[in-house]
Formats: structure tokens, C-alpha cells, sequence
């Protein structure tokens, strides 16, 4: 397997961290990974499930969102919108440089974020989800009634998530509320996948129900039984990344053909 350090400008001229994950010897396929909220390109679930699809014949493309890891700019700064553009941004790069993503995967709100981007990549044969939430809003869920009270007060607040510190605005809260994603999944008609642990507990399961029932045929849900919301088992990350594979390529080749 190749891995490249790729830096791309998004159209705030801001710099996003990527990589490109390709075969040795050519790939049949391009895949864009979208990571989940304030994690990271590396984290396990992105770099495992990368490194499984190459191994299928993949080149994937994961990047951290403006704000996030390596990638330039101030997460104060950015929201749900910014993040689609991003994803946007991304696909643009591939576009330009290699093939245009023809499969686009996101992780949690990185799911969500696809499904909002869809009229920004056309080309896309094939969206996955895994473990997303319907609509961007569950986040307020995650940032709590405190922390929202400050921020209407005050225009902010530093909210601990998963560990980290990380500013929140006003705007993104009305960023988020403004996103109305199963819109955008009524009009998608594309092939979906919809991969959800039915026992994860920061996005429940009724979020895949809702995805499913706004999205048209061919669209298709599998269950991840007890993997943990972050995907944090290797063997978790390898099954999706085997589905993901042979669901994907069914629909990329007959397009093709």
C-alpha cells in the first residue's frame, strides 16, 4: 500500500490535513472518508476501514475537517456548513487529481455531512453511513444543557467532548438547527448503505430508521450488533470495511458496465 500527506485548500483558503491511502499497483476505485465529529483522519475506525478498502482495490482519500488535527483554522469557527463544504473541497481535489470520488463513506456526524454533500459530488455511485445521525442537531444532545445556556448567554462556551476541550459558538448551534439532512436524503437516489449498532449510545438506532425511511431503493441497512459508537475493535472496523467493499463494487461496476 501507498500513503501520501496531501494539503488541500479548502474556499476559505484554509489548509486541510489529508491522506491518500492506493494500491501498488493501480485502483479500480475512488473513495472519500469523512471522519466523525472532532475525531480525526487517524483515528482507528478511518485508518482501519481506509486500509481494508485499499487492500479491495480502493484509493481513499480521509482529511480532517478545517479545525480538526492537523488541518488549519479554528473549530470556533467552523460548523455543519463548513464541514459539507469541506467535503466538497475534498472531492474537488480527487477530481483534479486523480478520478472524482465514486464512493463516499462518513463515520457518525461524518455520515451526515455526506448526505448534505451529495449534490456537491455528482459522480458518487455509492453513500455510506455508519453510526450517523439523521439530522446535525443530536449534537446538541452531546454539548448539554449548561453548556447551551452559556453559549446563548455568553455567544460561547469550552465543552468537553470525548475528553477534549473544544470552543463552541452561537453560530454553529444555529448552523446545526438551520440543516434539515433527511431533505437531502429524499433527493439523494443514489445506492445507501446504512451500517448502525442497534446498542450504541450516543447515536441511537431510530437515527438509521429515519435515514432508511427517507432514502429510495436501492438502499440497504446492516447491523454492527455490539460494536461501540467510535468503532473502536479492530474486527469491527475490518467487517465494515469487507461489507462496505462487496456492497460498493456491485454498484460501481454496474454502473460501468
Amino acid at each position: 500500500m501507498k500513503s501520501q500527506s496531501i494539503e488541500i485548500v479548502n474556499a476559505n483558503n484554509i489548509m486541510l490535513a489529508a491522506r491518500l491511502d492506493m494500491p501498488d499497483d493501480g485502483y479500480k476505485a475512488t473513495a472519500l472518508f469523512a471522519h466523525c465529529f472532532t475525531c480525526g483522519k487517524d483515528i482507528l475506525a478511518a485508518s482501519r476501514i481506509s486500509r481494508q478498502l485499499v487492500n479491495q482495490g480502493y484509493a481513499v482519500l480521509r482529511f480532517d475537517f478545517a479545525g480538526i488535527g492537523g488541518s488549519g483554522g479554528e473549530f470556533a469557527d467552523t460548523n455543519f456548513s463548513s464541514n459539507v463544504q469541506d467535503l466538497i473541497d475534498a472531492a474537488s481535489w480527487l477530481r483534479l487529481n486523480y478520478r472524482a470520488p465514486e464512493l463516499m463513506i462518513g463515520h457518525s456526524l461524518g455520515g451526515t455531512a455526506i448526505l448534505a454533500a451529495a449534490s456537491g459530488v455528482p459522480e458518487a455511485k455509492g453513500y455510506v453511513t455508519i453510526g450517523s445521525p439523521s439530522e446535525p442537531k443530536l449534537i446538541l444532545e452531546l454539548i448539554g444543557e449548561p453548556s447551551l445556556k452559556m453559549i446563548k448567554s455568553e455567544g460561547y462556551a469550552d465543552v468537553n467532548l470525548e475528553g477534549r476541550t473544544f470552543r463552541i459558538k452561537e453560530q454553529f448551534l444555529v448552523d446545526i438547527t438551520e440543516n434539515t439532512v433527511l431533505t437531502s436524503v429524499r433527493k439523494l437516489n443514489k445506492p445507501l448503505l446504512i451500517l448502525h449498532a442497534p446498542g450504541d449510545k450516543t447515536v441511537s438506532i431510530e437515527h438509521a430508521t429515519m435515514i432508511f425511511h427517507a432514502a429510495s431503493h436501492p438502499k440497504s441497512f446492516i447491523s454492527l450488533d455490539k460494536a461501540d459508537h467510535l468503532i473502536t475493535s479492530k474486527a469491527d472496523a475490518d467487517f465494515i470495511a469487507d461489507v462496505v467493499g462487496a456492497w460498493s463494487m456491485h454498484y460501481i461496476d454496474n454502473h460501468r458496465a
